[in-house]
């Protein structure tokens, strides 16, 4: 192994980068982790939650993120294997071998492109709500601009700005949170007390899983802290403690916010259930009605700003990737160069496909739906191939000696049935494009297998 790494010292050298530099500590990982993740992720579904888990929805976050730690167990455990840039793309090539190393990568590739697509379109939506006068396109594309300059910057100097920008999302957190908690006190619930964990009209425990397939999509974005792991000072067991604290902290965030906003709706979850139309803007009805618009407003204003910085956590991310698949010959070499430790062409490359996207999803009513459709299924598939490398790597190929059998098996298997179910509960158009893509990645690796027969043994090293 030791002489494999210093073989790719010896490629990347020649390749003409310098690496990547280990600049980040412990809460930076976390900053880029709940930046991407977004404190307040739960106010734009609350509505539909509330109406499909029949008001248990604090008991809907709180199962999430029970579901979502089987990941991040997994992404622990794999993370000390392989403590590299490239996160599941990295895994599955060890766990699994090439072929499924690069489909894992791929199927990765579909979220870490548009989900910062999406967050800078929610970006461009909020302020656009706030400057009516200019076009939310315009706001997306300025937003794309001031981020990837800072991730071009270098990934400390966009942690440190990160970092401000979370602390003003949590304060405001903090403010809604106390706010509800006066309300309450002095006024009382507008629904029972235990109401957003056993719901506002009986359990159900169906409807309680059924809303989880969604709720999980609001952790989507914690495993790109694995993303950095070439770039932590300390090794990877900081990383997989940044990995599962981060979970841990976004999951009681969820469940408070979620908990304090039920207490606070004014409506039940069947009338939210019969009013489709109510759900998208229902947490900030319910804080309207029971604290006041001006609350609303610093809301609406965290979110614009929060959510521009949640696309460049995951555009960071995005450039981490395509540098890990070139370094390792599956996309074109000249993404793998870095600059003074920042791979600027990867980043660029990422930064150029989320303007495109998010730009043209801008400039039509229906891109929001079109790009919210698709982001996720690229993700899931990827987890499900993260959980098939645990057992690959510790069960199968017993790498590490004997495996620890609820580590490396029943967690794993456990997390990959959460993620078929939330798959097959996925919207159909977002199925589509996702076996798409999929077939897409099986022609690229079939035309790299190929070239690779034709090069004979060794030719293919220095193909780009």
């Amino acid at each position: 192994m030791r002489r494999g790494a210093e073989r790719d010292g010896r490629r990347d050298a020649a390749a003409g980068h310098d690496g990547l530099r280990r600049t980040l500590g412990f809460r930076d990982l976390v900053v880029y982790g709940l930046l991407f993740i977004a404190p307040m992720a739960p106010v734009g579904v609350y509505g539909a939650l509330d109406a499909k888990s029949d008001g248990a929805v604090a008991l809907v976050y709180v199962v999430a993120t029970v579901a979502m730690a089987f990941t991040a167990s997994s992404y622990a455990q794999m993370v000390r294997v392989a403590p590299q840039a490239g996160s599941v793309f990295t895994y599955a090539r060890k766990g699994l071998g090439e072929a499924p190393g690069f489909v894992a990568g791929w199927m990765a590739m579909l979220d870490y492109l548009l989900i910062p697509a999406v967050a800078y379109l929610f970006s461009g939506i909020a302020m656009e709500a706030l400057v009516p006068e200019v076009d939310r396109w315009v706001w997306t594309a300025i937003a794309v601009v001031v981020t990837t300059l800072l991730n071009l910057w270098g990934v400390r100097a966009a942690a440190r700005v990160g970092f401000a920008v979370l602390a003003m999302e949590i304060a405001v957190l903090l403010v809604f949170v106390v706010s509800a908690v006066v309300v309450l006190v002095r006024d009382g619930a507008e629904r029972g007390w235990l109401s957003p964990l056993t719901g506002d009209a009986g359990f159900s425990l169906a409807a309680v899983f059924s809303a989880v397939s969604i709720a999980v999509l609001s952790y989507l974005g914690f495993d790109a802290i694995a993303s950095f792991a070439e770039e932590v000072t300390g090794g990877s067991r900081k990383v997989a403690r940044a990995v599962l604290f981060c979970l841990a902290l976004a999951g009681t965030l969820f469940v408070a916010q979620t908990y304090l906003v039920a207490l606070l709706t004014p409506v039940s979850s069947a009338e939210l259930a019969a009013d489709p139309a109510a759900q998208g803007s229902a947490f900030y009805d319910a804080v309207d009605a029971s604290v006041g618009t001006w609350l609303h407003d610093l809301v609406a204003v965290s979110k614009a700003i929060g959510a521009a910085f949640a696309a460049l956590a995951g555009q960071a991310a995005a450039g981490r990737l395509l540098f890990a698949m070139a370094r390792d010959r599956r996309l074109p070499r000249l993404l793998a160069r870095t600059d003074s430790g920042v791979p600027r062409l990867a980043l660029l490359l990422a930064a150029t496909v989320t303007m495109v996207a998010a730009v043209w999803a801008a400039q039509r009513d229906d891109g929001l739906d079109h790009l919210v459709s698709v982001v996720d299924i690229g993700a899931l598939t990827a987890f499900v191939l993260l959980h098939a490398s645990v057992v690959g790597w510790f069960v199968v190929r017993r790498m590490d000696g004997e495996p620890d059998w609820l580590r490396h098996v029943v967690v794993p298997v456990l997390g990959t049935a959460v993620l078929v179910a939330v798959i097959a509960e996925a919207a159909r158009s977002a199925q589509v494009v996702g076996v798409i893509w999929f077939g897409v990645g099986l022609v690229v690796l079939a035309v790299q297998w190929g070239r690779t027969r034709e090069d004979g043994p060794g030719g293919g090293a220095g193909k780009g």
